[in-house]
């Protein structure tokens, strides 16, 4: 791996970090993180009340950087490995489902989105 890839993803894992304390900062429990699935990924599974989350987090220098960084084929992957981590926990069977995101730039809170994008749980 790169020296750049390297401080990338290193940037990465401390905006995730960030974004899970911000969720736990607004009550919400983080069931899972970096949770991988064949064919997809999602960085933060968060549970609140009736609904869990599937949080996609994207740390960029602009909001809008990091808004134009969820596209359809991203979302395609998030559901799939959602679909995933459903059928494995099953107490979440009954439970509202939403795909939010997190958007971290520097020297901003962090931005949470609900209902970011749309989950395709039935394929």
């Amino acid at each position: 791996m790169t020296h750049e890839r390297q401080k990338a993803r290193a940037f990465g894992l401390r905006a995730e970090s960030l974004a899970a304390l911000w969720l736990r900062l607004k009550l919400y429990r983080i069931v899972a993180r970096n949770v991988v699935a064949r064919g997809g990924e999602i960085d933060i599974v968060a549970h609140r009340g009736a609904t869990v989350v599937f949080v996609e987090v994207k740390a960029r220098p602009q909001v809008d950087m990091a808004r134009e960084a969820i596209t359809a084929v991203k979302v395609a992957r998030i559901s799939r490995a959602a679909r995933f981590w459903l059928s494995r926990n099953h107490w979440a069977a009954n439970l509202i489902v939403r795909g939010d995101a997190i958007f971290i730039s520097p020297g901003r809170p962090p931005q949470h989105v609900a209902d970011a994008f749309t989950l395709d749980l039935f394929r």
